[in-house]
């Protein structure tokens, strides 16, 4: 879960977190992003979710982006819209086994549950950085989540021509406020989420 957003960041961002290395089409300019209302890339955009399995180890799974939109005004970062939904039913392990139950009755419930949401209802930006608040619906649950979103860069891309650029995130949730709490307490409740999105002009 989006989740979540650059464009926030570069709404406000001051100097770059890094420079690019040489010959990467994109750098930390956030200037490069204009007002308007990017797709998201749903192959390029990513989130990673982890929790402590049995506390023998940590444990991580996949989800990709099936589509949605960021809408910003450089001049009016508060102003921003991102709403991203997630393809469930098409989640990533390193087990086919662990993939087939995750997507059982047991947990997401995928083939009533094929997709998750998140719709931003706040950004509060901070030179490259922003917290993006907003409601995060999973088996239809809805729930506040905040991102700490960072923004990483942007510039043309080479092959589309179209100016691309993107963000990484971090969020908290407990899986079990989803109904996802098969396991508990044994397989930990808390699931931390790393966001990789990435956006392009439309």
């Amino acid at each position: 879960m989006r989740l979540i957003l650059a464009a926030v960041l570069a709404a406000a961002a001051v100097p770059a977190i890094a420079q690019a290395p040489a010959g990467l089409p994109g750098s930390a300019n956030a200037a490069a992003v204009t007002a308007g209302t990017y797709a998201v890339d749903p192959a390029h955009t990513q989130v990673t979710w982890t929790l402590n399995h049995m506390g023998f180890s940590m444990l991580s799974g996949q989800f990709g982006a099936e589509g949605g939109s960021l809408t910003i005004d450089p001049k009016r970062p508060a102003a921003t819209k991102l709403d991203v939904t997630f393809a469930i039913n098409k989640l990533s392990t390193t087990s086919e086994q662990f993939k087939h139950h995750l997507e059982s009755k047991d947990f997401f419930d995928a083939a009533t549950y094929p997709t998750a949401r998140f719709v931003s209802t706040s950004v509060v930006a901070n030179g490259n950085r922003a917290k993006i608040t907003g409601n995060l619906t999973i088996k239809n649950v809805t729930k506040p989540v905040t991102i700490d979103a960072t923004f990483v860069g942007a510039g043309t891309n080479p092959m589309s021509k179209k100016l691309n650029f993107g963000f990484r995130g971090t969020a908290m949730i407990k899986r079990s406020d989803f109904g996802l709490g098969y396991a508990l307490p044994v397989v930990a409740d808390d699931v931390k989420l790393d966001i990789n999105a990435a956006f392009t002009a439309q």
